[in-house]
C-alpha cells in the first residue's frame, strides 16, 4: 500500500499553539516536492505533548489539506490501548489510509502483552495498522516472531511495519516469516539504502521534512535500480540524516525548517527545548552539503 519517501511531519507551533496555517503550507510543499505519503502525529510530530484535541486536529488538517493527493498514515500510538483505539477510530472517520501504532512505551509490556494490544486494535478498529517498532524510545522491542504472529493472524488489518530497530536482518526475517509482499518501511534515515536493498519499500523519514525533493529523488533512484545515483544522493543526504539527531529530536529538524522557510518557527514543547548552537551549526553545514541551502 505504501512506498517511497514519507515524511514523519513536524507539528509547527507558534506561541505555544498549533500553527495550522504553517502546517497547511508544509503539507502542500511536501506533496509538491514528491513525498509519497504523510505521517502526522508521530514521534517527530511531538504527539506525546499534544492533547487529544490537538492530536485529532493535526490529523484532520493533514487529511483535509492533502485532499486525496497522497495517503495519510495517522499517528495513533499510545501506551494506553483504549486511547490508541480512540485515535484509530477518529483517524478512520477523518479519512486516514492507516494508523501508525507504536509499541506501548513506559509500560514495558511482554511479547504476549504486545500481541494482546495490537490484537485488540485489529479486532476493534476498522483502520489498517502500520506497526511501529522503535525500541530505543519505547524500551519494548516488537520481536520478529511477534510481528509474524500478528500479521499472520490479521493479514488484512496489519498491513505494514515501520522498523526503527536498527537491525537490518529484520527485513529478511519478516520476508521469510510473512512473505515478500509485506510492506516494510525503514524508520532510520541513515539505513534507508541498505534497508531498501534488503527488501524495504521506502522510509518514514525525518530528513524528508526539510529535503523532500531530494529524498523523493533518492527513492526513485533506488526503485529504478540506479545504484550509482542512489549512492551519490545518499552521500549528499547522509550528513543531514545525522544532523537531524544532533540534539533531541525534533528540535534540529524544526530549526532546519526555520532556515528553509520563514513561515515555520523552530519552537518545540517542553520538556524539549530548541537545539544547541553546536547542533545548529551541524544542521547548517549539512543543509549546505545537501544543496538545500546555498553555500
Amino acid at each position: 500500500m505504501f512506498s517511497g519517501s514519507i515524511p514523519a511531519l513536524v507539528t509547527p507551533f507558534r506561541g505555544g499553539a498549533f500553527d495550522e496555517p504553517a502546517f497547511r503550507r508544509l503539507v502542500d510543499w511536501q506533496i509538491e516536492n514528491g513525498s509519497a505519503a504523510l505521517v502526522p502525529c508521530g514521534t517527530t510530530g511531538e504527539a506525546s505533548t499534544l492533547s487529544n484535541a490537538e492530536h485529532h486536529r493535526v490529523i484532520e488538517v493533514c487529511i483535509e489539506q492533502a485532499a486525496g493527493r497522497v495517503p495519510v498514515i495517522a499517528g495513533c500510538g499510545s501506551n494506553d490501548t483504549r486511547n490508541a483505539q480512540l485515535h484509530m477510530n477518529f483517524a478512520k472517520k477523518a479519512g486516514a489510509a492507516a494508523g501508525l501504532c507504536v509499541a506501548p512505551y513506559y509500560n514495558r509490556p511482554s511479547q504476549r502483552g504486545l500481541i494482546a494490544h495490537f490484537s485488540y486494535l485489529a479486532e476493534n478498529c476498522e483502520l489498517p495498522i502500520v506497526l511501529y517498532n522503535v525500541p530505543a524510545r519505547t524500551v519494548t522491542d516488537i520481536l520478529d516472531d511477534t510481528v509474524v504472529e500478528l500479521v499472520t493472524k490479521y493479514p488484512d488489518r496489519i498491513i505494514a511495519i515501520k522498523d526503527a530497530s536498527g537491525d537490518l536482518s529484520r527485513v529478511a526475517d519478516h520476508r521469510m516469516g510473512i512473505g515478500r509482499d509485506f510492506c516494510q518501511l525503514s524508520g532510520n534515515d541513515e539505513l534507508w539504502l541498505p534497508h531498501a536493498a534488503a527488501g524495504g519499500r521506502g522510509c518514514i523519514s525525518v530528513t524528508a521534512n526539510v529535503a523532500p525533493a531530494l529524498c523523493a529523488e533518492f527513492h526513485e533512484a533506488i526503485a529504478a535500480n540506479e545504484l550509482k545515483k542512489a549512492r551519490q544522493l545518499n552521500d549528499r543526504l547522509f550528513p543531514l540524516h545525522y544532523a537531524m539527531f544532533s540534539d533531541a529530536s525534533p528540535a534540529p529538524v524544526k530549526y532546519a525548517l526555520s532556515r528553509v522557510h520563514d513561515w515555520i518557527e523552530p519552537e518545540v514543547r517542553l520538556p524539549l527545548v530548541e537545539c544547541s548552537d553546536e547542533a545548529k551549526r551541524a544542521v547548517d553545514e549539512a543543509l549546505v552539503l545537501a544543496g538545500v541551502l546555498p553555500a
